[in-house]
């Protein structure tokens, strides 16, 4: 019998880094909401390396939907590893940060947590249509932070780690809407003004599906199975905005004042690239991010989505290394270690687009530029819409009865461009068209 990796026994082999504290002494000061690969391949491993110095941070992980994750990490004490692929990569690390794991249901669910006072910070990654008003995860939160006010608990932080712009006031945003639908919710909202601090943050990690084939790698490396484990590459970057209510884990995070030149120069470059070669490689037969980079076509447009889309569109900080930043993101995307699958990064496209290619187009046509790169893009979503149905998408089934029966390409831009929010004018339609006749006919 093979035997399950648990904290029960950690005498790990050489070459696989363990925790540096005794679980034990591990308190919990963080709730977290969505506790998917990309939380336990970011925000825990970081918090994780702090809990040596401050056992104080440990975190409490709620999932959001289905409860496998719980069963993945209950039976190992929240127990999992971080396996990275790529050039640089560092030996196999378990991470002990999460010291429950739950669902919603469970144990008074959130909220019951985030009136704990020990409790100091609740963090998010619920993915951009967590944040849509029908969605459950801000009405979870905000019972929480009523809890917390009816037991006097203190002031608390709330982070966002979502590919939103200005995540933090988005979020703070999303809360006061919620308050106005409660009865007493004038009330909470005054104690929230007061109390809660929304920093914003920029995340940059790349995490691409667990296989089967990672876990077992895993396994050789521990001599036990995981269950939780989590593939990432090398790299991990961290922007946070320094405004807490109640303290803060010292994070080996970028702290600053203003989160938005890196929040822009990441959603308009490293995003919007990633988009376009997810949806521009899928439709060309390509599997993986890094698969479609070996085209040069597609290597070649993404390069100037950055350099003459995005780039100009930029404020960035004081000693930014734009062509370094560039570069950097290509050789990720290129790297095949990884296995990013296009599929993955074309999920929920209506949600990412906007925020990812839209402010960019905007800028660009206000300038009187010609976004042709981004129209790509965005056609090449639009053809990938109609052609891969269904879609992983919130919209699946308002994008399919769109573009039934759209086969000419001035048809299906005009069924979905309603989905946007913005009307970008005659010029913008007619570089969708433009691309999306070329893509079908390919």
């Amino acid at each position: 019998m093979v035997t399950r990796l648990s904290r029960h026994d950690l005498s790990l082999p050489a070459g696989v880094r363990a925790p540096s504290y005794d679980l034990r002494d591990v308190t919990v000061g963080i709730v977290h909401l969505g506790v998917g690969a990309f939380h336990r391949a970011h925000q825990a491993v970081y918090t994780d390396t702090v809990l040596a110095a401050d056992p104080t941070w440990g975190i409490s992980g709620f999932t959001q939907r289905s409860a496998t994750v719980r069963d993945q990490l209950a039976p190992q004490d929240g127990l999992y590893t971080v396996l990275e692929r790529g050039a640089g990569a560092a030996p196999p690390r378990v991470i002990g940060a999460l010291r429950e794991v739950r669902t919603q249901d469970e144990d008074g669910g959130p909220a019951a947590r985030i009136a704990d006072p020990r409790v100091r910070l609740v963090t998010l990654t619920v993915t951009e249509k967590g944040y849509r008003p029908d969605a459950p995860a801000v009405g979870r939160l905000v019972a929480g932070l009523e809890l917390r006010r009816r037991a006097d608990a203190g002031p608390i932080s709330v982070l966002s780690c979502d590919n939103l712009t200005a995540n933090g006031a988005t979020l703070r945003g999303r809360v006061a809407e919620h308050c106005a639908g409660l009865p007493d919710g004038d009330r909470l909202l005054d104690w929230i003004t007061a109390s809660v601090a929304f920093p914003s943050c920029v995340v940059d990690r790349i995490v691409p599906a667990t296989t089967a084939a990672d876990r077992a790698v895993v396994m050789a490396a521990l001599g036990m199975c995981d269950e939780g484990a989590v593939v990432a590459e090398p790299f991990s970057q961290w922007v946070i905005e320094d405004t807490f209510a109640a303290g803060r884990p010292a994070w080996d995070a970028t702290f600053t004042t203003d989160v938005a030149p890196y929040e822009a120069a990441k959603l308009r470059l490293l995003n919007a690239t990633h988009s376009l070669l997810a949806y521009t490689g899928a439709l060309a037969g390509y599997d993986t991010i890094a698969a479609a980079m070996t085209d040069p076509v597609l290597a070649d447009a993404a390069r100037r989505l950055m350099t003459e889309d995005a780039a100009p569109t930029l404020t960035l900080p004081d000693g930014f290394d734009l062509p370094g930043y560039q570069d950097s993101i290509l050789r990720r995307f290129a790297d095949p270690a990884l296995g990013h699958r296009t599929t993955q990064v074309a999920s929920d496209g209506s949600l990412k687009l906007p925020i990812r290619l839209l402010g960019t187009a905007r800028d660009r046509l206000s300038a009187g530029g010609t976004p042709q790169w981004t129209a790509l893009a965005v056609a090449a979503w639009m053809v990938y819409v109609a052609t891969r149905q269904p879609v992983d998408d919130p919209l699946a089934e308002t994008l399919a009865a769109a573009t039934a029966g759209r086969a000419k390409p001035a048809d299906l831009v005009d069924s979905l461009l309603p989905v946007f929010p913005d009307d970008l004018g005659p010029s913008w339609r007619e570089l969708l068209v433009e691309h999306t006749a070329r893509l079908l006919h390919n």
